[in-house]
């Protein structure tokens, strides 16, 4: 293997000097950097990460853990990191902690021999010990989509009871009044805000919140919610479904189908994410988007400050929270309420 001493044999320099060529730690004659850089294409040299990583004390590599990479929602958050962490300079090594404590910290294990040089923690846990593996890891840190109880990091997120009140306020607008929610899983601090915007919408307009199902986030999980509201009377049934996250919506579409009624005529459906395969859906779904890139960037942005502010031994623990604003997406998934009736006095139905 080609070594930083052949590369100096072959360009007639020192090792420091081919060092200072490849670090550009010190300014050195054109003639020099250009012998030097030849003889590293010849050779075809490649310098050593970890040699470099101990000299310089950085290894320009960020990490970054979430709870489930098999979900939409969390492989487009890494993407959009990916991308981010990619335009300055950055690789990014993902690890799934698919919510295991023990897993998580194997992974914090790697990550720290790895000597990364931050983390980006994307969380649907709030277990105590992930929190604490979390808390003692020396490592600067950022949270992103949600804060996690307890740990006094920087946080970006959506603002997700606003995003509850922009889709409710909007089936309201669209006169229904029996609107039904499928929340996620009632420990998560995300979907209880998400449940919490559609409440107090019903709530501040006189209309009642007993149409509450959990779920558990999944395709499977909106379809038995939505079967369970469906159940009962016609008259009980809802008009309008909120699902807290666009898989449970998914799911929540085929429920309806198989019940032998239809989105929107009979039953509006709006999800939460904006997933890309909303759009794909049918009907295509409405939808609450959150800013993924946005959310990428400023954890990035707020990372390499707190990166920084360690090399300069300033570093304090934050629970600085960035707060984003959602954004309603309609699409053919929700229309006004009575709109099969207002069809079949119109001289047919669609």
């Amino acid at each position: 293997m080609t070594s930083i001493k052949d590369v100096a044999r072959v360009a007639g320099v020192s090792v420091t000097t081919v060092s200072h060529v490849l670090n550009k730690t010190r300014a050195v004659l054109p003639s020099t950097q250009e012998r030097v850089l030849d003889a590293v294409q010849s050779l075809g040299y490649v310098p050593s990460a970890v040699a470099r990583s101990l000299k310089m004390n950085a290894t320009h590599t960020i990490g970054m853990l979430v709870p489930n990479n098999s979900n939409p929602y969390f492989a487009e958050l890494v993407r959009a990191v990916e991308d981010a962490c990619f335009a300055t300079g950055y690789a990014l090594l993902l690890c799934n902690t698919d919510d295991n404590a023990d897993r998580q910290k194997v992974y914090l294990d790697v990550l720290s021999q790895k000597r990364v040089d931050g983390l980006i923690v994307a969380s649907t846990s709030d277990d105590e010990t992930m929190s604490r593996h979390l808390a003692h890891t020396a490592i600067p840190m950022v949270l992103i989509d949600r804060a996690i109880a307890g740990l006094e990091r920087p946080c970006v997120q959506t603002d997700h009871v606003q995003g509850g009140l922009l889709a409710t306020e909007y089936l309201l607008g669209l006169g229904h009044q029996r609107i039904a929610c499928i929340g996620g899983p009632e420990h998560l601090l995300s979907s209880a805000q998400r449940v919490q915007g559609w409440r107090q919408t019903l709530q501040r307009m006189g209309h009642g919140t007993d149409l509450l199902v959990h779920a558990d986030f999944s395709v499977n999980g909106g379809y038995l919610a939505m079967q369970t509201l469906l159940q009962g009377p016609a008259s009980a049934r809802p008009t309008a479904v909120l699902a807290c996250n666009d898989l449970m919506a998914m799911g929540a579409l085929r429920a309806v189908h198989e019940y032998g009624l239809q989105v929107p005529q009979d039953v509006a459906v709006v999800g939460y994410d904006d997933i890309e395969l909303a759009s794909y859906t049918q009907p295509p779904l409405s939808t609450v988007a959150q800013p993924v890139k946005a959310m990428a960037h400023q954890a990035l942005a707020l990372l390499r400050e707190d990166m920084q502010a360690g090399k300069l031994a300033q570093r304090q623990s934050s629970a600085t929270v960035q707060m984003l604003a959602p954004a309603l997406v309609k699409r053919a998934s929700s229309k006004p309420a009575g709109h099969r009736a207002m069809q079949t006095l119109g001289g047919g139905m669609v």
